[in-house]
């Protein structure tokens, strides 16, 4: 394809409709008509000789194509805006950064995070958003995310950075009146009582889940699992209504205790350790405002 007969104007409503998933919401975005909207469309889908959105139901679904493209155009774009606009000191900015954390984190560094950001960026706003709005808009370089807390990627894509901010210790729960547990829970009871398991624990794909199972299995124990469910604090919330058990981050069992009624107790194997790191793309490495809220955020997970 030569690049002269690309419109920069059109990759850019395609860009807007890719991110909006509607050509209806993409027109008001972009202040222009719906028909307008979809003309522009109509001569990229002849210039890539691809349908790039095709109607399921009421909405639209994107190709292969559009979605190899979106990531691409989302990432050009944001750079774009941010070297046509001026620097600016972060007590002045009123952007929106962005950063992906887990549930886990939500509770336990959330409050100390928005704090710490209030505070260095008094005009800005800051969106907190799960793992899983970052997998689906595309990863960090798809636009949306500046910062993602988690564990070491395995499989890092191109312009991935990292910063190692902690080691995570596991913890089991149990409700303050369990009536069979003390502050040990032994071999016998582990494999008696009934547990609460986390599915998506420490990563998409299932890896946490694995690693747990794993543990357990060269310790020669088995679970017996009652429910299973997407995130520590629901299973926080079943331990503390019933005699069932779970394990989750030690800081999170910490905040959660006081509030939930828990007991924080030791296992029949050695708590798990994993690391936990900050994560960001290429894209934002030279901008003074994310590098600052990079800044933030290390110095308030770390803290």
């Amino acid at each position: 394809m030569n690049l002269s007969n690309v419109d920069l104007d059109a990759l850019h409503v395609l860009h807007v409709v890719l991110r909006e998933g509607s050509v209806t919401q993409a027109a008001r975005a972009l202040h222009r008509t719906s028909p307008a909207v979809s003309n522009t469309l109509a001569r990229l889908r002849e210039l890539f000789g691809d349908p790039l959105l095709v109607r399921r139901g009421r909405g639209l679904v994107p190709t292969p194509r559009a979605e190899e493209l979106a990531p691409v155009l989302a990432a050009t774009f944001d750079r774009l805006e941010r070297a046509l606009l001026p620097s600016e000191p972060p007590e002045r900015t009123e952007r929106t950064m962005c950063l992906a954390l887990t549930d886990a984190d939500q509770l336990a560094d959330g409050p100390t995070l928005a704090r710490a950001f209030t505070t260095a960026f008094p005009r800005a706003h800051l969106e907190i958003v799960s793992v899983d709005v970052l997998i689906a808009s595309g990863g960090l370089a798809g636009g949306r995310v500046d910062v993602a807390i988690g564990p070491p990627s395995p499989t890092p894509e191109p312009g991935h950075h990292a910063r190692s901010l902690r080691e995570e210790r596991s913890t089991w729960v149990v409700r303050r009146d369990h009536p069979r547990v003390g502050r040990r829970l032994g071999r016998r009871a582990f494999v008696s009582e009934r547990h609460v398991d986390i599915h998506l624990a420490l990563g998409r794909g299932g890896r946490g889940h694995r690693a747990a199972e794993d543990a357990f299995a060269s310790f020669g124990l088995t679970r017996d699992i009652a429910v299973t469910v997407p995130s520590f604090v629901a299973a926080a919330e079943l331990v503390a209504t019933s005699d069932w058990i779970t394990g989750m981050p030690r800081r999170l069992a910490q905040a959660l205790a006081p509030r939930l009624g828990l007991r924080l107790v030791s296992g029949p194997i050695p708590p798990m350790c994993f690391e936990m790191q900050m994560h960001w793309h290429e894209r934002t490495e030279r901008d003074p405002i994310a590098r600052r809220f990079r800044e933030i955020v290390y110095e308030a997970s770390v803290g």
